[in-house]
C-alpha cells in the first residue's frame, strides 16, 4: 500500500471535521480513507459498510489508522446445519 506523501498531511474528510466543531451527536460518515488522528478519541463515528452505518468509538490504540480497518465490509459464510 503507498503512503499519502508527508507534505499533504493525513486526509480526514472535510464533513467529519465540520461535524466535530459543530459539536453534533451523530457523525455518519462513509469516508472509510479517513485517518484517525488524536481529536477523535472518545467520540464515536457512525461509518458507512456498503449496506449500514456501524457506530465505533475511537480509542487511544487506533490513532494513525484509518477507520475502514475496523468496519468489515463481507458476512462470513455460514454453512446450513442438516
Amino acid at each position: 500500500m503507498a503512503k499519502r506523501s508527508i507534505w499533504k498531511g493525513p486526509f480526514i474528510h472535510k464533513e467529519i471535521f465540520s461535524d466535530i466543531s459543530l459539536n453534533k451527536k451523530k457523525i455518519k460518515t462513509t469516508a472509510r480513507s479517513t485517518v484517525i488522528l488524536p481529536f477523535l478519541i472518545g467520540k464515536t463515528l457512525y461509518v458507512y459498510n456498503g449496506k449500514v452505518f456501524i457506530p465505533i468509538t475511537i480509542i487511544e490504540e487506533m490513532v494513525g489508522s484509518k477507520l475502514g480497518e475496523f468496519i468489515p465490509t463481507r458476512l462470513r459464510h455460514i454453512y446450513k446445519k442438516k
